[in-house]
């Protein structure tokens, strides 16, 4: 590395997690591995997505500054993971058309899943990364779910049973279910209530005959031990609890509330 690279490099990475109804983003200290600063902003459904993205860069100033790297991930369920060996990328959009409705027109992207041999293929949101190659020149992107199966599969390493993972959000859902770094099942499902959240997990751990007496069940994402679909979901499965966040919790230097709720922008 030259001189003139290490003078103009600053130390600072930028992560954005981009959804229809809001953004997050985390500022991470690359010197001494810590967060600077973690946001959440809400959008307003009543104007437009570029809109939004461009008040939020008004009213947050840290979205303006210069990173050495800028990491975007695509919060959306337009995405199927598939195996190396079957993946061609000419047949992106085929992989995609059995879950989710795909048009000609659509722009694929895949993700690499290393060291777990397999690939995300998902649909960005295109007006998004339009609107941030404006802001920042250049940035690297993924689907949301690949670092959140990529996570899941490593926590899962040394574990001998299956695993059940669900991270939460407001308006939606995943399911991962793991084992020993296989991916067993991926899916996500929208809910409003948390009865509908706890219908949409037993119906899924039934079909996979996973016994609610017996099977581990972890949670993380937006949930606490109070909250009531937590509650709820305790009711029925004997094993469940929040997902052990206290070491990327104290190498980051943040929260384990924020470790758990930013599961996904801290690890990527």
């Amino acid at each position: 590395m030259s001189d003139t690279s290490i003078v103009s490099k600053n130390y600072k990475k930028l992560s954005l997690q981009v959804a229809l109804n809001g953004l997050s983003f985390c500022v991470f200290d690359t010197l001494n591995n810590t967060v600077k600063e973690i946001q959440e902003v809400k959008f307003n459904h009543t104007q437009s997505l570029e809109d939004q993205l461009w008040r939020t860069f008004v009213d947050y100033p840290p979205l303006t500054k210069a990173y050495d790297e800028i990491m975007v991930l695509h919060d959306n369920n337009l995405s199927t993971f598939v195996p190396k060996s079957l993946f061609e990328e000419e047949a992106m959009g085929s992989y995609l058309q059995y879950n989710t409705k795909v048009f000609e027109t659509d722009f694929f992207s895949y993700d690499e899943i290393e060291p777990h041999d397999m690939n995300n293929v998902h649909v960005p949101y295109v007006n998004v990364n339009n609107f941030l190659l404006d802001q920042f020149g250049s940035f690297d992107y993924k689907n949301v779910n690949s670092v959140l199966v990529s996570k899941l599969l490593d926590l899962s390493k040394n574990k001998i049973d299956r695993q059940v993972y669900v991270h939460l959000q407001e308006t939606h859902f995943e399911i991962v279910i793991t084992n020993q770094s296989k991916l067993l099942l991926y899916n996500s499902f929208e809910y409003k209530t948390p009865e509908d959240f706890v219908y949409y997990l037993l119906f899924t751990l039934e079909q996979l005959q996973l016994n609610p007496e017996t099977i581990q069940v972890t949670l993380l994402g937006k949930i606490t031990e109070e909250d009531a679909r937590f509650e709820m979901a305790y009711r029925y499965i004997r094993h469940i609890a929040l997902l052990d966040v206290s070491d990327i919790a104290f190498r980051l230097s943040v929260k384990n509330e924020a470790a758990l709720q930013y599961f996904t922008l801290l690890n990527s």
